[in-house]
């Protein structure tokens, strides 16, 4: 479902990614974490092209991420995002930040798109808060919305960047929740977190970087049970013990 090989980027000339090469197949949950500055949110803006890279290439599905031809607007509505700010709009209701980018992107007509945002809010738990403002919630609701965004559009795979580290430790387990039924449900997910009794939970392998490079890709049990890197075993024995 999404292919990295060998990407490379810089800004300016101090390199943020260094030859970062690995492969999520679909239904497949990869978790991407290490130290902070490693390159993590970088990699993961670079497989819908919200960050640019130099070298190497990503395909997703088929599409060349970097292919002058792809149609990028068509792309990122396939590909879901979600965000460790949310990134709602917050002078529109609930139900039009669900329903803006379906009318917009993909042509539906406005009760369509009122009408899957209202079954997508249901399902993250949030179907009450249908007319209030993003403002009136607390940060996981207004992450549980951003995530029923992101399914709204039909995505193929969904990316998360940190969705959990803006928000106060009471309401992390309502995001991550979410996130293991959509796990269980099949979705191809890239997860940048620091979660890992998440990573435990539903990762088929989980990616390690540092200073810019994958340092390990490995299923989940070896790398909770032996990290092969001494710098993956530093940061699990501070993260785990934390």
């Amino acid at each position: 479902m999404i292919e990295i090989n060998n990407v490379s980027k810089w800004y300016g000339s101090f390199q943020v990614l260094t030859d970062c090469t690995t492969q999520v197949s679909k239904s497949e949950v990869v978790v991407v974490c290490g130290p902070s500055g490693s390159g993590k949110s970088t990699l993961i803006k670079c497989v819908n092209a919200l960050e640019p890279f130099q070298q190497g290439s990503i395909v997703v599905n088929g599409i060349a991420v970097q292919d002058p031809k792809t149609d990028l607007p068509k792309l990122r509505a396939k590909v879901g995002m979600v965000f460790q700010n949310f990134e709602l709009f917050p002078h529109m209701t609930i139900t039009d930040n669900l329903a803006i980018a379906q009318i917009k992107v993909l042509g539906r007509s406005r009760d369509e798109a009122v009408d899957k945002g209202l079954k997508l809010l249901d399902r993250v738990g949030l179907k009450a808060q249908a007319a209030k403002f993003p403002g009136q919630l607390s940060g996981g609701q207004q992450q549980r919305v951003a995530i029923a965004r992101a399914l709204a559009m039909d995505p193929i795979c969904m990316l998360f960047d940190e969705p959990t580290s803006a928000l106060d430790p009471e309401m992390i387990n309502e995001v991550l929740d979410v996130m293991v039924q959509l796990a269980q449900e099949g979705m191809t997910m890239m997860c940048v977190t620091h979660e890992m009794g998440f990573a435990r939970k539903v990762a088929n392998r989980v990616i390690f970087m540092d200073r810019g490079a994958i340092v390990e890709d490995a299923a989940k049990e070896d790398f909770f049970g032996q990290p092969r890197s001494e710098r993956a075993q530093a940061f699990l024995a501070k993260i785990l013990n934390h």
